[in-house]
């Protein structure tokens, strides 16, 4: 008796120390608080911010349709085989040239972008999950292609807002050690940093038509149509496209975002671009604001004044109901129709933005 009493508590401490281990991060995986000192003075002084919160352009911007919610969860349930890949997607190393502006895509939104002999960082998500816990939420689809180790020397690393599959707090915490970059963020963002260990020197914040320089290299945030938030609240930090101007050569980086007129308005005031970033991925008829469909990326594209096109947020995380090869199909199908120059390339792969390798629907096989 005495044995199995012994046997039972060990085993519910076992159990304690596991669900110890599986919350321990979520209060930092949360973020920071509400915003105060400086950085609260600047979001009240911010014209995006209204009504306790930042606001888009587009006022009648929804996070969901009205009464969409019981059909979504729904569909859920049905054809989600689809929603993966059925063999494994192809990881490959990056070439180890560097042209005066390439793009390597390491998978979702994650990118460096190297443009005239500078190195830029893009949302740089490397967890298993884009979530809040270490064993539940979205899963990745395949490993990321370097070690955050193995990244060459940083000029920067740009934000576009705090949502997980963008900004994760375990890469922030590696690259604070690895690298000596600074992080470039949306208005608010900051405070997440802050509190993960970044020291608030190597913290840049901007509000939408802000702009710094790093490293020779102008940085503008610039307007999207999305939200933000990583627990409970909604919309306290604000989220951003962003312009990457060299001396000579321009990208231009979507984040999230629905498709809005304020895509024209960027590309008359900063394009024409060489290279745009694009999310085409993680759409639905239930949430068609905030994230754009495959053609409202072309869409965008054009809008910007881009030259090469390359997609961005698919692939990697299953977050929506589509099949899993959908947006490469439908945006290839659309630059073709547009006349437009795209490449898609596989993760990990370095494009020359001069000269991109063809696109030869590589997704296809894996699907």
């Amino acid at each position: 008796m005495a044995n199995r009493g012994r046997t039972g508590a060990l085993i519910a401490l076992g159990a304690g120390a596991a669900l110890a281990w599986l919350v321990k991060d979520l209060p930092a995986q949360m973020g920071a608080r509400r915003a105060k000192g400086e950085r609260l003075e600047r979001i009240l002084r911010s014209p995006q911010f209204r009504d306790g919160k930042f606001r888009n352009t587009m006022a009648a911007t929804q996070m969901m349709t009205p009464g969409s919610m019981p059909s979504m969860l729904a569909a859920t349930f049905r054809d989600r085989d689809r929603r993966h890949p059925h063999a494994p997607i192809p990881v490959v190393e990056p070439a180890a040239d560097s042209p005066e502006l390439s793009v390597i895509w390491y998978g979702h939104s994650s990118a460096l972008v190297e443009i005239e002999g500078r190195r830029v960082l893009i949302d740089p998500v490397w967890s298993d999950r884009c979530s809040p816990s270490r064993v539940a939420g979205p899963q990745r689809l395949h490993e990321p292609p370097v070690a955050l180790r193995e990244l060459p020397p940083l000029d920067a690393v740009l934000i576009s807002h705090d949502h997980y599959d963008h900004l994760d707090m375990e890469s922030i915490r590696n690259l604070v050690d690895l690298q000596a970059a600074p992080f470039l963020v949306p208005l608010g963002v900051g405070g997440h940093l802050e509190r993960w260990g970044v020291p608030p020197t190597r913290i840049i914040e901007l509000d939408w038509n802000e702009r710094t320089t790093v490293a020779g290299v102008e940085f503008i945030a610039t307007p999207a149509r999305h939200f933000s938030g990583r627990g409970l609240s909604r919309d306290e930090t604000l989220w951003a496209s962003w312009v990457i101007a060299g001396p000579t050569r321009k990208a231009f980086y979507s984040g999230d975002t629905g498709y809005f007129d304020g895509f024209a308005d960027i590309g008359r005031e900063h394009g024409p671009f060489d290279v745009t970033l694009v999310q085409i991925g993680a759409y639905g008829d239930q949430w068609p604001d905030i994230h754009m469909f495959p053609e409202d990326g072309v869409a965008t594209h054009v809008d910007v004044r881009g030259g090469l096109m390359i997609p961005v947020h698919w692939a990697t995380f299953n977050l929506a109901l589509h099949d899993w090869s959908e947006p490469a199909d439908r945006v290839w199908a659309e630059a073709k129709a547009r006349d437009i120059r795209l490449a898609v390339p596989r993760p990990g792969e370095r494009v020359d933005v001069d000269a991109p390798p063809p696109v030869d629907g590589w997704w296809q096989s894996v699907a």
